[in-house]
């Protein structure tokens, strides 16, 4: 019995000198023994391992699966203006520009604390510029023009000179004056041009548009304001009729010379024409109501007219 177990444990005695034999370890592989040498070395370092639930290492296959994650640079350029450790949003947002920076002119003309005192000069010039006058007495012709569609500009900052007053209020001389067929005294547009011309010069007065042309069914319409040497004088709507679409360009010029005589009952022109009384005696001095006939038709009716004219065409004076 004895003898039986000894020969069973012959194979594990021949095993374990086996290992002990030094000759074992002289037969490993080349590649072992650089391994060994290289992990004794003094210049092997070991990594840091960060602790993870498992210790054991992902699987290759899904190592190559995991998408790579772009990484910015490693030194980014650091912020130009922190607080608290935190960037600040506006540090990145440009300065506005300043008058200096589009106009250093202009800018030189600003009044501030600094100039205000020692540079009149440059305070009236940047004045002016504002207001559009523009140093030429606010006609229009300076760095900043005025929009006469729609401004007051110069409306009753001085009055006109007592010749130029003389001018415009002197007395209408009564051969000036007409009648309409229905007894509304006038003065022709001509007239108060002329008027005007001799007051301001020609070219020192003019009609700005205040709008668009408005036509109507038989009239047009349209606004108008009166400036003088730059000033806004007065604005009125002129109206004129027409009997057919070729004629709305006349009937145009009409609503203008009509916009134009009511501009000028603010200065004064011709204002007897609006005076009932001088109206009463004029008509009473020098005009007459007769019974005139029409030539073509036949029919007669009663019209005003001047005492030193005849009817007007198509009519005939007849005996009633």
């Amino acid at each position: 019995m004895r003898s039986r177990a000894l020969q069973a444990c012959r194979p594990l005695q021949a095993a374990s000198k086996s290992l002990q034999c030094p000759g074992i370890l002289n037969q490993r592989s080349p590649r072992l023994i650089r391994h060994v040498r290289a992990a004794s070395s003094s210049s092997y370092v070991a990594k840091h391992r960060t602790s993870t639930a498992s210790s054991s290492p992902a699987p290759a296959a899904a190592r190559r699966a995991a998408p790579a994650v772009p990484q910015g640079p490693k030194n980014p350029a650091a912020p130009s203006s922190e607080v608290n450790g935190v960037i600040d949003p506006q540090a990145a947002i440009l300065p506005a520009a300043t008058v200096a920076d589009v106009d250093p002119l202009l800018a030189a003309q600003i009044p501030t604390t600094e100039n205000s005192s020692s540079s009149p000069v440059g305070s009236s010039a940047f004045t002016a510029a504002i207001s559009g006058s523009g140093g030429n007495g606010g006609n229009g012709n300076g760095a900043a023009t005025i929009d006469w569609s729609s401004s007051f500009h110069g409306l009753s900052t001085t009055p006109f000179s007592p010749e130029t007053a003389s001018v415009l209020m002197q007395s209408i001389d009564p051969l000036d004056i007409e009648i309409k067929p229905d007894g509304i005294i006038y003065l022709p547009e001509i007239k108060y041009r002329r008027i005007l011309n001799k007051a301001f010069g020609p070219g020192g007065w003019g009609l700005a548009p205040r709008g668009e042309l408005v036509v109507g069914e038989k009239v047009v319409t349209r606004e108008f304001a009166l400036v003088v040497h730059g000033r806004f004088i007065a604005q009125a709507r002129g109206e004129c009729q027409y009997f057919s679409e070729e004629t709305i360009p006349t009937a145009g010029e009409g609503c203008k010379s009509n916009a134009l005589l009511r501009c000028c009952k603010d200065l004064g022109i011709a204002s007897e024409l609006w005076d009932p009384r001088f109206i009463r005696d004029f008509k009473k001095a020098h005009c007459q109501e007769i019974w005139v006939e029409h030539v073509a038709t036949k029919k007669r009716r009663q019209i005003w007219t001047r005492k030193d004219t005849e009817p007007a065409y198509p009519y005939q004076a007849v005996k009633r």
